[in-house]
């Protein structure tokens, strides 16, 4: 319950109103004029100042200016006769939260202290979220105050210092790039290049190209030489993003210039050398894809100098409001729109839900309800249908039990493209778009030879 201040000079309603509002269970203190109400108001004792706005020589419009000059975050609300309804609007101008017909019912008088405690409790949590995120600004867009995201930062200390190889694991959408992007900020390397990579996607004769470089002539289409994001982030950092995909094949090239600091463009006979700090990202729980010979156990050593492991969303609930104040105050900027505010429903909704696609799902779904809600509150009805736990309403209801599992239907389509070729390995790969490599994992991964 809130402390409130009631001022009037009239001692019978003032008393009146005081005996009510303690008989509800809050704490009351009394002015018996303005200018007791004035010195009062601005001590920052009081949750809400309830004044009456015609007085002696200090009236309710001072009062209001004594309190909100002195303690901003103080919610005052005006009483008036019916008479003075438009001194009332022009105190709410000035800052009043509301305004009360001197002889409303008690039940209203209640009920608007009620909402204006809920609206300073509000604002008050908004500037402590704002607070948290100003102590936390040197970490970038890591946003989180909980045990989890404290750990992460305290290792982001010691290794933006040195230029140790560092391996970051997560599930996609727990922030990986950004943490890679904060090391290198914080440290020596910063005025130096940030190279990223993905390495997922690509074909083995491109992402040696990407990471490498090549020569005039060292593939069809290599018309002019290549340096590669080793060379291109030279002096600085390379982020290799889902370095888990890097084929069998490939991976002992990768393997020398992670060791010897020095790679060799395709087409070259040379080596060159690079100094380059390296930061790896992986999805995938690699020590797996070791013991199943995917992944080369050295390189995974190499690799795992410093391992950063970053936790999913759902694993830190307590850090959803801070990365929700987080993104509306970004979007209010991007917009160039007033800020906007969570309604408690809402905020309660965003905690419990399970967040599959982690930090990046909540950021989309506080952009789209950013974009769509026409008030200033996002309410719950602004989320996204999964977030309130519907199903979307451009999905159709499918009965899923007899729908084989993407590895199933990926294993028959590898089937498939071997009996149409015949057994012949190069046709199949042809058949469906991809390298030998890769066709070869499948193969091995699916049984199939």
């Amino acid at each position: 319950m809130g402390k409130i201040l009631v001022v009037d000079d009239q001692r019978n309603m003032r008393t009146t109103l005081a005996m009510m509002l303690r008989g509800q269970g809050y704490e009351v203190d009394e002015a018996a004029d303005g200018a007791q109400g004035r010195e009062l108001g601005a001590t920052g004792a009081f949750d809400v100042v309830l004044t009456d706005l015609r007085m002696g020589e200090y009236d309710g419009i001072e009062v209001l200016r004594a309190t909100k000059e002195a303690q901003p975050m103080t919610e005052v609300i005006v009483m008036t006769a019916y008479g003075t309804i438009e001194s009332a609007v022009e105190a709410m101008k000035l800052g009043a939260a509301d305004y009360l017909i001197k002889d409303a019912r008690p039940q209203e008088i209640l009920l608007t202290i009620e909402r204006v405690l809920k609206l300073d409790a509000l604002k008050r949590e908004n500037v402590r979220l704002r607070g948290e995120i100003g102590r936390l600004h040197g970490f970038g867009e890591l946003i989180g105050e909980g045990a989890p995201m404290k750990g992460i930062y305290r290792v982001i200390n010691t290794v933006a210092g040195n230029k140790s190889t560092v391996l970051v694991s997560g599930e996609s959408g727990t922030g990986k790039e950004l943490v890679a992007r904060t090391i290198h900020e914080r440290g020596a390397l910063a005025a130096h290049p940030f190279v990223a990579i993905n390495c997922a996607g690509l074909s083995e004769t491109l992402l040696d190209s990407q990471l490498f470089g090549h020569r005039r002539g060292a593939f069809t289409g290599a018309v002019h030489d290549h340096d590669g994001v080793f060379r291109a982030a030279e002096g600085g950092t390379l982020f290799l993003d889902e370095v888990g995909e890097i084929p069998l094949s490939l991976q002992a090239k990768f393997l020398r210039a992670v060791e010897q600091r020095e790679v060799t463009p395709l087409g070259a006979s040379l080596p060159v050398s690079v100094d380059v700090r390296l930061i790896a990202a992986t999805n995938r729980d690699l020590e797996g894809e070791v013991r199943a010979g995917r992944f080369r156990q050295d390189l995974y050593y190499r690799l795992n100098v410093v391992h950063l492991a970053l936790p999913p969303l759902r694993a830190r609930p307590e850090d959803i409001p801070l990365l929700v104040e987080h993104f509306l105050q970004r979007f209010s900027r991007e917009y160039q729109v007033a800020p906007k505010r969570l309604a408690a429903e809402a905020m309660e909704r965003l905690r419990v839900y399970g967040w599959p696609g982690n930090v990046r799902e909540l950021q989309n779904a506080i952009e789209r309800a950013f974009a769509l809600a026409v008030a200033d509150t996002i309410t719950l009805d602004d989320l996204p249908a999964a977030v309130r736990g519907l199903p979307s309403p451009d999905a159709p209801a499918v009965d899923l039990s007899d729908v084989p599992t993407l590895e199933e239907v990926e294993r028959r389509l590898f089937a498939a493209a071997l009996r149409k070729s015949g057994g012949n390995k190069n046709e199949a790969a042809r058949l469906l778009g991809i390298d030998r490599q890769r066709l070869y994992r499948k193969i091995e991964k699916y049984g199939l030879g």
